[in-house]
């Protein structure tokens, strides 16, 4: 990660080079969750110079969409002598090869849950069985190796699913370990980092909020405003409360209410901002929304929607007060990856606070959590003691609900995913299940479906419940919930709900669904 305030800890270091994959930051995400700091750095940032400024005691190269023949290697070369443990994963793997003589091919593709057989004990594979399931995610394989490369592993396939290069410790695992999916990924990754790369397990996420406070009072200086958009959220929250550290009254938190919030969501937002004693501008602007999403049915097109007129609504503000300067946001490393703000990475779907801001928004950005995870977000929070209740809410997308309503957004499908929701969120706190889940959410669509309510036809709308279980959000499983209480959740969004004639339970992971609807 290219930032720019690297701890000055004595912390052994995992330097994670990205090829734009999609779970590039999830390696690093995997190796913080170690206790092993992680930094990431594009490839074509990469040089000699970063290995002497930054020191890593262990190299592991990323995913990509790309084939290895697409870039030029030449740069990576010196990963290859082995004076620095290096672990290549898919992309990662398939480059190594190539680099070091082996044969690279397009086959039919290995996609999820894959038996792979281990062919040569390693210290990789500490603790692991002769046959395991892994992710795979690819369609280039390693065809052939040269005589200094040998096979660890092979998939059911027969595709190299493994492989080391003799006297170096160079590794390359064709399959994800970094997923969940592959159960004991996290224990190959602990293998690589502790067992050959003898890393030290000292890292903490609450031991660099000191150093993200100085480096936004460094950056703002002693005299310009700061305008924060809070949404009530965890992320957003824990980025005013960094602000407020660094330049106290400074700090302008903006709350706009656009008509897509959660049931109870503008009250209980209004009262932890009093809480947190910071000042606040609070903006009714539900009818502008609504306005300029009236008839819009593509997604992309309404989180561009909503970002520009968050912009426009910051802008009113800055031209009432011209200290400001600055506007500090609550992104996360899952906002980036998706909407593709990464060299080769491609956008799965725009968030309205990275990628939906329009290109006359003049004001410099903070974004102290950027490469953080939820969980990481979280651990702040809780050493910044803000509320449980907070530090324990569930994700909640900036566009609010106009992305858990598939096409035109208006007043009746608002009304629906509203109750419906809030109907999900009281049975699973009811049952004890909320905070063991990653989200719980309704989605409601334009499809109809006919049914019969008091012995007479009807025809509703479908609602959709989203359950899934997570730990950063980068991958997701639904949750195996009791059917009593599936049908408790549907028989009261049917029953309460009047334009409602069909529930139904979404159990598609992610990938290769996302966890939001669109």
């Amino acid at each position: 990660m290219q930032n720019n305030w690297r701890p000055y800890f004595t912390h052994d270091t995992t330097l994670v080079i990205n090829f734009g994959g999609q779970y590039a930051h999830l390696i690093a995400r995997r190796v913080r969750e170690l206790k092993v700091y992680s930094e990431i750095i594009h490839y074509a940032d990469f040089s000699e110079e970063t290995l002497r400024e930054i020191k890593p005691k262990a190299i592991i190269l990323s995913g990509s969409p790309l084939s290895p023949p697409d870039i030029d290697p030449s740069k990576l070369k010196v990963v290859l002598r082995g004076e620095i443990p290096v672990l290549g994963i898919c992309y990662g793997h398939q480059l190594l090869a190539y680099m070091l003589g082996g044969t690279i091919a397009k086959g039919p593709g290995e996609y999820g849950k894959t038996l792979v057989k281990i062919v040569k004990r390693n210290a990789l594979f500490e603790n692991w069985n002769q046959e395991e399931v892994v992710w795979m995610s690819h369609r280039d394989q390693v065809k052939s190796l040269p005589e200094a490369l040998e096979i660890l592993a092979v998939s059911v396939n027969n595709v190299i699913a493994a492989f080391k290069v003799k006297n170096k410790p160079i590794y390359g695992v064709q399959f994800h370990p970094e997923v969940s999916h592959t159960p004991k990924g996290l224990l190959l990754l602990k293998n690589f980092l502790y067992t050959i790369a003898k890393c030290k397990a000292s890292w903490n996420p609450q031991q660099v909020i000191e150093k993200l406070v100085s480096e936004i009072k460094a950056k703002v200086g002693s005299k310009e405003k700061v305008l924060c958009a809070v949404s009530g959220g965890v992320d957003s929250t824990v980025t005013a409360a960094l602000v407020q550290r660094a330049i106290g009254d400074r700090l302008v938190a903006v709350f706009v209410d656009h008509g897509l919030l959660r049931e109870g969501e503008v009250e209980i937002t209004l009262n932890l901002l009093k809480r947190l004693k910071v000042n606040y501008i609070f903006v009714n602007a539900k009818e502008r929304f609504l306005f300029r999403l009236k008839g819009v049915k593509d997604p992309e097109e309404k989180r561009k929607i909503i970002g520009e007129e968050f912009a426009k609504i910051f802008k009113e503000i800055v031209e009432r007060d011209s200290s400001i300067k600055w506007l500090a946001q609550g992104t996360i490393y899952p906002d980036v990856i998706e909407s593709g703000k990464v060299k080769h990475s491609a956008r799965i779907k725009s968030h309205h606070n990275v990628a939906g801001l329009p290109k006359w928004f003049n004001l410099k950005l903070i974004e102290p959590l950027k490469y953080f995870y939820k969980d990481e977000v979280r651990q702040i929070a809780k050493a910044l003691d803000l509320p449980d209740s907070l530090i324990k809410k569930h994700p909640f997308p900036g566009p609010g609900l106009a992305v858990r309503i598939i096409g035109e957004v208006n007043e009746k499908k608002l009304e629906i995913v509203r109750k419906a929701s809030k109907i999900v969120e009281e049975e699973l706190k009811k049952n004890g299940i909320y905070d063991k889940v990653w989200q719980a959410f309704a989605v409601v669509g334009e499809d109809k479906w006919v049914g019969v309510k008091g012995d007479k036809r009807a025809e509703g709308y479908i609602v959709t419940i989203r359950i899934v279980e997570s730990i950063d959000g980068m991958t997701a499983d639904y949750a195996k919930l009791p059917y009593s209480i599936l049908e408790k959740i549907a028989s009261r969004i049917y029953n309460e709900i009047d334009d409602v004639t069909m529930v139904t339970y979404a159990i598609t992971p992610k990938p290769p669904s996302t966890i939001e609807p669109c």
